[in-house]
């Protein structure tokens, strides 16, 4: 108990608790009036008494734990009855809800085939007290969630959170005005005339791939791992696209790129630790520290580029007329001068520490997701050598009669049946296999179903290009899905590996066209077939699909490479 001295500066503060705690869940004011507490114990601080000082704060802690633990469990109980018309699988309990349940491994991906099959077309899932979910999966749910107004729309904590160290408010992050302002200056970045200019790289790194595949064949070592060398290519293109900097990754060993991966693979990592959620808890960590080294080196690399860029550009504006009489070749502009260049209609450009977020976002969404497709992509087509013929016979059809095997930005269009696997590659194989959204107002589904404010909605790619009610035979590589001829007619949002609606992948394009020119001189170089993993000596043909941020496979996928002759 308190004393008396202590309960007369202490109790009269108790008001504020209460109102706290029979707030509506949706405040925003909760952390604001927590510091409240902070004020009461600075003032104690000056207290002479420490005994006294020592029993106020740990009379404010127990207030602390006490309100915060009563909100975290009428949330609870207030989401769980807005959500209750809702399908819900069985839970552990209604606390712990489905803690524990959401996987990312083939187990995981399979339990998404059985919650499909079950619900059709949407779940309610609780993480303990702390997340409420929706899951949706057939097309009808997901386009009220997709097409929604970016002004109602807010990224999650819970999925993207983690990615803020790193990527800041970037556009993938951002919301609101932010984000308007940021997709309409960004947007010509990803203008087919600045593409165009990136085909030639796209061609460039895959040579230098394909010549490393051509020197480890010629050794005997025609079993090789695909996502080690993929990974590094779209790396390699990514640097010269964004920064115009030729790392030459793919040949030696980078601090940058090396970073980059291990950023991604402590992001899964802390996602999968429910207590790493906390940055107070995640930063005393080792997980944490090693993020923090990592993000340095990342962050420091970004910053020296985009201020050397910008003194540069600021140089020629000075002496734009001297130079215009200088014999200086022509630099093609990569990502980093658009967006420098870059003004919105009041004349205003972004600032250094929003071109650093979008340059890091550029690199983080781009390497990994194109590099899981292009690999899914092989994969599919080594596992079905009829379908890989065809491709090959298109490919060789459009080189004939040329000296050089490039893939040019005209070609991109007349690779009709290319385009068909790869297209049914990404439904099959999905890079990203969901995307998460939050809103500033209650969402209405079909079925009479609402999605109240501040629940989290989890649009299941995976589950909606796997849904039996959407697909025939939805585990089955059929290319001809996406035959222009074909009658079969499917919704809007039935095939979203993009996402769909205003935040949907910017950078779509950029990623289809490397894809494209990737997959196409492979397949012209080289004849495909399912390789075998050393550590388990069998056949890559039955591969456990491993969903982290992107689409992996456990132990790798290994294909079986044999250089074709000629060209």
């Amino acid at each position: 108990m308190l004393k008396h001295a202590e309960a007369k500066f202490f109790f009269p503060h108790w008001r504020i608790f209460q109102q706290i705690v029979s707030s509506n869940c949706q405040s925003n004011g909760f952390w604001m009036k927590m510091a409240l507490l902070y004020s009461i114990v600075s003032q104690a601080a000056e207290w002479t008494d420490p005994l006294l000082f020592l029993r106020v704060c740990a009379a404010g802690l127990v207030a602390v734990v006490t309100v915060w633990t009563v909100r975290l469990l009428v949330c609870h109980a207030w989401y769980t009855h807005r959500l209750s018309r809702f399908n819900k699988p069985q839970t552990h309990s209604w606390l712990l809800g489905h803690m524990g349940q959401m996987q990312s491994t083939e187990e995981g991906l399979l339990q998404v085939d059985d919650l499909v099959q079950t619900y059709k077309h949407s779940c309610s899932w609780f993480l303990g007290p702390f997340y409420h979910l929706v899951r949706v999966f057939h097309p009808d749910y997901v386009k009220p969630l997709l097409m929604a107004s970016a002004n109602i729309t807010v990224k999650d904590e819970l999925i993207y959170g983690h990615l803020r160290p790193w990527l800041g408010q970037s556009l993938l992050l951002s919301s609101g005005e932010k984000w308007f302002r940021k997709r309409r200056l960004l947007t010509p970045a990803f203008h087919f005339e600045i593409l165009k200019n990136y085909a030639a790289i796209f061609n460039s790194s895959t040579n230098t791939m394909h010549e490393k595949w051509r020197h480890l064949a010629a050794e005997g070592n025609k079993n090789l791992e695909m996502f080690d060398h993929v990974t590094l290519m779209t790396l390699d293109s990514l640097l010269k696209c964004a920064f115009s900097h030729s790392s030459n990754c793919q040949e030696s060993t980078s601090d940058y790129v090396a970073a980059i991966v291990e950023l991604s693979d402590l992001i899964i990592d802390r996602r999968l630790k429910i207590l790493h959620h906390w940055d107070w808890i995640y930063w005393k960590t080792q997980q944490g520290k090693q993020f923090k080294q990592a993000l340095n080196v990342v962050h420091r690399f970004t910053r020296e580029v985009v201020q050397k860029r910008r003194a540069l550009i600021d140089q020629q504006r000075e002496t734009g007329v001297q130079s215009s009489h200088t014999k200086t070749p022509k630099r093609n502009k990569d990502f980093v001068d658009i967006l420098l260049l870059s003004k919105d209609e009041d004349g205003h450009g972004l600032t250094d520490e929003e071109i650093l977020a979008e340059a890091n976002t550029f690199m983080f969404a781009g390497h990994d997701t194109t590099a899981s497709a292009i690999c899914w992509t092989l994969y599919n087509l080594a596992n079905h050598a009829h379908y890989q013929e065809k491709c090959r016979q298109e490919v060789m059809e459009l080189m004939k009669g040329r000296d050089e095997h490039e893939i040019e930005w005209e070609d991109l269009s007349n690779l009709p049946f290319t385009t068909m696997c790869i297209r049914e590659s990404l439904r099959l194989h999905s890079p990203v296999q969901a995307v998460t959204r939050k809103y500033t107002q209650d969402m209405q589904l079909p079925g009479d179903l609402t999605v109240p404010e501040g629940a989290i909605c989890l649009v299941s790619i995976y589950g909606t290009h796997h849904n039996p009610v959407v697909w025939t035979n939805p585990h089955e590589f059929n290319p001809l899905r996406f035959d222009p001829t074909n009658k079969e007619s499917h919704s809007s949002h039935a095939f979203i590996p993009f996402s769909s609606g205003p935040r949907n992948c910017i950078g779509q394009k950029f990623a289809m066209a490397e894809l494209r020119v990737v997959v196409a001189l492979t397949l012209l170089r080289f004849r495909l077939t399912l390789g075998v993993n050393p550590e388990l000596g069998s056949k890559s043909g039955r591969v456990r699909r491993l969903p982290q941020l992107v689409l992996r496979a456990e132990g790798g996928l290994w294909l079986e490479l044999e250089p074709l002759l000629d060209e």
